[in-house]
């Protein structure tokens, strides 16, 4: 039987910034992918958000990024190993807070934005943040980018990984992601990216924005919440993979 989760990256609205639905999004997706405030977000509407997802079932994964609030965590930085690792820890303490208070735990990480594709290729960096997801809970699971640099120092880590493949984004012939900066990066049509998305799920393969094919293994989908037309994105997915008898649940369980 095929098997795959749906995640969305959220938490990140503040009353001048709002980017996503996060309560259409909770009622699609089975994991919630919380911003720690680094990027986006403020703690009263992460938390209501942490609510939310413990309530509806949806798996609660921490969503920790550069310190860079100004860029929404897209703009790489190059920090020494052991200030990552301590801001990568300081955000991990902060939402496994605060889902216990909520009365759920948080059951993943996943890296954000520029340090989510910093960590893909750079092995320094990718090392100093699974160092610190080992240093809060050794148990947690790390989501990355299929392929990527960080999949493998986690794993000889000894933590359990889980592969990612993105909904609503262009990829290169390497199977890293098209930047945000080029045209073509983000993509919008509910109906292309669902069949895009059975494709994945069925065969393992992706066409990149040059036309070729890629092969990926993924446990998990994003759509990103602060896309244009993410929740009917989100919804046209899981109807298609729904009614091609894919199950959908999330990759790592409440605990």
């Amino acid at each position: 039987m095929l098997k795959i989760d749906l995640n969305s990256d959220l938490g990140e609205n503040t009353p001048d910034r709002l980017v996503s639905d996060d309560e259409s999004m909770l009622s699609i997706v089975t994991s919630a992918n919380i911003s720690c405030g680094f990027h986006a977000g403020s703690p009263e509407g992460i938390r209501d958000t942490v609510r939310a997802a413990v309530s509806g079932g949806v798996s609660v994964g921490a969503h920790p990024s550069y310190r860079d609030y100004q860029n929404f965590g897209r703009t790489a930085v190059d920090l020494d190993s052991a200030t990552l690792q301590a801001h990568v820890e300081y955000q991990l303490g902060a939402m496994d807070g605060l889902a216990r208070a909520a009365g759920g735990r948080m059951t993943y990480v996943k890296p954000h934005g520029a340090l989510y594709n910093t960590i893909a290729r750079d092995q320094r960096q990718a090392e100093a943040v699974v160092a610190a997801v080992r240093a809060i809970d050794p148990n947690l699971v790390l989501l990355g980018l299929a392929g990527g640099v960080v999949l493998r120092v986690a794993q000889e880590a000894g933590l359990t990984v889980a592969a990612e493949a993105f909904a609503d984004r262009a990829y290169l012939p390497d199977g890293q992601l098209v930047s945000r900066s080029q045209d073509g990066a983000v993509l919008h049509d509910p109906a292309a990216v669902s069949q895009r998305m059975l494709r994945l799920v069925e065969d393992g393969q992706l066409e990149a924005i040059d036309g070729s094919q890629i092969r990926l293994e993924a446990q998990s989908i994003c759509v990103h919440g602060d896309s244009p037309g993410s929740v009917a994105m989100a919804a046209e997915t899981r109807r298609v993979l729904e009614s091609a008898g894919v199950t959908i649940a999330p990759f790592a369980g409440a605990r």
